[in-house]
């Protein structure tokens, strides 16, 4: 949900997503654009083969070109530009590799002032200037690797995170296919307030999809609460409006732990799905809409919004109307085709806007690829229609925590429930 600015971060998708740029300029920008964001990795991949680095490429070349063109033209002396092999090293290379360079171009200063000599010699000045620079080029090289090493941890720790709030999923867990996208708006997080799960349990397969109010790392917390209580009662208890009560509670409870803490996020709310996959009852699902976009029905037949009744985002049971008070919404029992998969997203997708200031409305682009290929109901083809379709409407530009799930039965029903 929207909190203030926020930068793009594709997951698995990563990073922020840039314009298109033609082909040929394509690996050049990705490749400025991993260096102004200090992005190690994506560095480290342009400027490997075969997972062997040619970083040492490019100084190489200008340092070669800088001689050659000292020696063969003799417009202007370009052999004190020597200095900049070093701190071209420094930004793409180790200290080790810097350093090299840095003696290099001094070898190659001194044999073009004392050895070519074809013209008027630069002389002392110029060589403590290639000295010099190389020096410094080696000490930042030096800093820019060990920033490097810090940032490789904290981003270690962040999907370490990641994989803790939102665990990897087996494939056909609890009898059910599944496929998922998430984007964070937090480029450096690289997790923020979605959350998804699938539970599978003695009384049928659970899955919770939702969004946390807010960004940062609140968000995760109360993203981490929710799914914690989640997955112990989607498992224990039999009742879908039960495990919707225990998921409230939880909210509340931690929003009054935060406020005991003295925290500003101590309000916190979040909207979720909660749907419900009965071994006995394969025509249908239950399902439990805490002030979430409905879920959509897509299938060779087209798409369909599943007619349910939202009710309060957890946390926000005390709102209720008089009468209601404290009570969560009602669970409902929809008709679901065995062919039919069912697509949940957060408001990453529904309010991704385009320059005009548009909405995404995602079911057009999915009931269009449907009618075309019955096929692209399928879980993994469905969410990354949607991806594509969202970031293709924004630009690029997701202003927000971006999930899009999608789940149906395998064939031959529901598999055996899972302790987990």
């Amino acid at each position: 949900m929207r909190g203030g600015r926020a930068r793009v971060s594709l997951g698995p998708v990563r990073g922020r997503v840039r314009r298109p740029v033609r082909a040929r300029w394509r690996p050049l920008g990705r490749l400025v654009h991993a260096a102004g964001r200090g992005d190690a990795v994506s560095r480290h991949e342009l400027l490997s083969v075969r997972g062997r680095t040619v970083a040492w490429v490019f100084p190489l070349l200008l340092l070669i070109g800088i001689a050659a063109g000292d020696v063969t033209t003799g417009a202007f002396e370009i052999i004190s530009w020597t200095v900049l092999v070093p701190g071209v090293a420094a930004a793409i290379c180790g200290v080790r590799g810097t350093a090299v360079f840095a003696v290099l171009a001094v070898v190659v200063y001194v044999m073009a002032d004392t050895v070519w000599q074809h013209r008027a010699e630069t002389g002392l000045p110029g060589l403590v200037l290639v000295v010099l620079g190389g020096a410094i080029a080696v000490v930042a090289a030096g800093y820019r690797v060990d920033g490097e090493r810090r940032m490789l941890h904290m981003r270690d720790i962040a999907d370490t995170t990641r994989r803790t709030v939102l665990r990897p999923l087996p494939a056909g867990f609890g009898g059910i296919d599944h496929a998922a996208v998430y984007l964070s708006a937090d480029s450096e997080a690289r997790v923020g307030g979605d959350f998804y799960d699938i539970q599978p349990g003695p009384h049928g397969t659970r899955v919770l999809v939702g969004d946390v109010q807010g960004k940062g790392l609140g968000a995760v917390e109360a993203a981490a609460a929710l799914l914690g209580t989640f997955r112990e009662a989607a498992y224990h208890e039999a009742d879908l409006g039960t495990v919707a009560e225990r998921l409230e509670i939880r909210m509340l409870r931690h929003r009054a732990h935060t406020a005991a803490l003295g925290r500003s996020d101590g309000d916190r709310f979040a909207t979720a799905v909660l749907i419900g996959f009965s071994p006995g009852l394969q025509d249908a699902v239950d399902a439990v809409v805490f002030g979430h976009e409905p879920p959509l029905a897509v299938g060779p037949r087209g798409v369909r919004v599943l007619p349910v009744v939202g009710g309060l985002p957890l946390g926000m049971a005390e709102l209720a109307p008089a009468g209601r008070c404290g009570r969560t919404p009602p669970v409902h029992r929809l008709r679901l085709a065995a062919d039919e998969t069912l697509l949940l997203v957060t408001d990453g997708v529904t309010e991704a806007r385009d320059p005009c200031g548009a909405f995404y409305r995602p079911a057009d682009d999915i009931a269009r690829a449907v009618a075309a290929d019955a096929r692209d109901a399928a879980p993994a083809r469905l969410v990354a229609l949607v991806r594509d379709g969202t970031l293709r409407h924004c630009r690029g530009r997701v202003a927000d925590d971006t999930t899009v799930f999608a789940v149906r039965r395998t064939p031959g029903g529901q598999g055996p429930a899972a302790d987990s």
